[in-house]
């Protein structure tokens, strides 16, 4: 694992955004696991502003959502449908039939996990996976547990990750209490992984991250077995630095 401590939200965001970036230049095709919340919001900023530029061009790419909430629809303004298009795709010229987000409101939901990650095999899987973390260690929503599902499949959330998720809501009750997301062993199968930690609320599941120690309590400690992980991470929680000097990218972005 890659560590590279970040001073500021926005640099943050850059960095980010010239991996992302540098992905798609060396592969145009490229596909790609996305993330939602707050941390990669101004990554996609900055990925809009290189496409503005004519320094990017999505018209090949894949990409893949990790998850969505069960119950709402594409146009509920808290889906992450909803959220992908508003801050993303609707800026780029990503092609339609080249998005996949699950289907909040499928009336079969074991059918649509089924069929997802399907169509993540069909592509040949996830080049490049951006990755936020929850403030219990969850990755996508990959709750802690016992036990860790591999393939795409239905969650009940934590009453931890309801409660982060309610600034969203109106309030608590709106919350979705289930959701679709990837698998770990999905995600774990990306040939590249990006991890963005911002605020110092995820001081603790970073440092269960970076210890060594693996446990399903932190479903983010397994990626450190990966061979291709870089964590982007808020100096205040993380100061030290591992990373290589290999973090290069082409001066044209």
């Amino acid at each position: 694992m890659k560590i590279k401590p970040i001073s500021s939200y926005s640099k943050m965001s850059k960095l980010a955004a010239k991996i992302v970036a540098k992905q798609i230049i060396n592969k145009p095709n490229t596909v790609l696991g996305l993330a939602t919340g707050g941390t990669p919001l101004g990554m996609y900023r900055e990925l809009v502003k290189l496409y503005k530029k004519g320094k990017l061009d999505f018209s090949k790419v894949t990409t893949f959502n990790l998850d969505e909430y069960l119950g709402l629809s594409p146009e509920h303004p808290q889906s992450y449908h909803y959220y992908m298009y508003e801050n993303f795709f609707n800026h780029v010229n990503i092609e339609e039939k080249n998005i996949h987000i699950p289907k909040g409101d499928t009336k079969d939901p074991v059918q649509e996990c089924l069929n997802y990650g399907r169509e993540i095999e069909k592509v040949g899987g996830i080049d490049l996976q951006v990755l936020g973390i929850g403030v219990n260690g969850h990755v996508g929503f990959n709750e802690p547990n016992i036990n860790l599902e591999a393939k795409t499949h239905v969650i009940q959330l934590s009453n931890e990750t309801i409660r982060a998720n309610s600034r969203f809501f109106k309030n608590l009750d709106k919350v979705p209490r289930k959701a679709i997301t990837m698998g770990m062993a999905t995600i774990m199968k990306s040939k590249k992984i990006v991890l963005m930690a911002w605020g110092i609320e995820k001081k603790k599941p970073i440092l269960k991250v970076t210890s060594g120690h693996i446990a399903t309590e932190v479903p983010a400690s397994l990626l450190q077995v990966h061979n291709d992980v870089i964590l982007i991470v808020d100096k205040k929680i993380y100061p030290s630095s591992t990373v290589s000097n290999s973090l290069s990218y082409p001066e044209k972005i």
